[in-house]
């Protein structure tokens, strides 16, 4: 039995940024139909992110202030300055000479691919084999909009902005590593940013109203999961092992949410999708692959020299 809980011990710290980033995946699959469900709902998409946003902040305060306080730095004006112009200049280490260098490579970008695939191209629906768990209910003045064009634009910018913001975030790690401090302060300047915007461009009366309804419950769990915990553990996972192998399960989401679609929601699965999928799945295998043997030199590395210290 002993033996047992220390080989699981032994498994998780071993996995445990693999485990932790794959949870977040999942915390942000839920996320999407919570949010889907409260924008049916009704939910204003800016005043949703702000309200989030506070709650995130409120949650995260009280450990960020005292699990970390005595071993935060203090932020200057100079660290503002210094991260905005060196930010940029962060990028994960590639040997194209390594066969494995060249896996991550093709690892990242047959990853993307298949998101790609699963996103712009559709094919045959497959046609659904049980009634859904859940039924999606939404207001009869919801309509949605189709502009493959905008949303086709508006996707790849959020990518780009996503992988920008990992970036930035390993580098920050570097001059500020206080995680928990680092996720409260994200949240409550996005919060000031996206309050600003939404008091400028949101006028209709009541539209910062919010009832004991599926909006609240959206906001608790967008807040609490969404923008604190996940986004720690992505601050977290990207100190350990940089910030390409916090950002490589994120292809991984658009597969669990085409199968939750599916499966339990009863939405229309495409040929398209599972294609994707299984294009997405072939991409992280390749990148774990290439990644494995950097740290399997790195920890090498850290040993010899320890040995090479050690020696008279």
């Amino acid at each position: 039995m002993m033996k047992n809980v220390y080989l699981l011990r032994v498994f998780f710290e071993k996995f445990k940024p693999h485990i932790l980033i794959i949870l977040t995946e999942f915390g942000y699959t839920f996320l999407y139909f919570f949010t889907d469900a409260s924008f049916k709902h009704g939910m204003n998409p800016h005043i949703h992110v702000t309200y989030r946003q506070i709650v995130a902040t409120i949650a995260l305060f009280p450990f960020a202030y005292f699990l970390e306080r005595k071993s935060r730095p203090r932020i200057t004006v100079a660290l503002f300055l210094e991260i905005f112009v060196l930010s940029l200049f962060g990028l994960e280490a590639v040997d194209l000479r390594n066969p494995r260098g060249i896996a991550k490579v093709l690892g990242t970008l047959v990853s993307l691919g298949g998101a790609m695939v699963m996103t712009f191209y559709k094919g045959p629906i497959i046609t659904n084999l049980w009634h859904p768990l859940i039924h999606m209910q939404h207001t009869a003045t919801h309509h949605v909009h189709e502009n493959w064009l905008k949303g086709s634009v508006l996707t790849v910018s959020s990518c780009i902005s996503w992988a920008l913001s990992y970036i930035m975030q390993a580098f920050t790690l570097k001059r500020y590593p206080a995680q928990l401090s680092l996720t409260t302060w994200m949240n409550l300047i996005g919060a000031a940013q996206t309050g600003v915007f939404a008091l400028l461009t949101q006028h209709k009366p009541g539209v910062w109203k919010v009832g004991i309804n599926i909006d609240l419950w959206c906001i608790m769990y967008a807040g609490i999961v969404g923008s604190a915990l996940v986004v720690y553990i992505q601050l977290w996972c990207t100190e350990k092992k940089g910030p390409v192998f916090a950002t490589m399960y994120s292809p991984l989401g658009a597969v669990l949410v085409a199968l939750l679609a599916y499966f339990v929601l009863g939405q229309r699965l495409y040929v398209g999708s599972i294609v994707g999928g299984v294009i997405v799945l072939v991409g992280l295998y390749l990148l774990l692959w290439g990644k494995e043997d950097v740290h399997k030199l790195r920890d090498e590395s850290i040993a010899s020299n320890h040995v090479s210290h050690d020696e008279p």
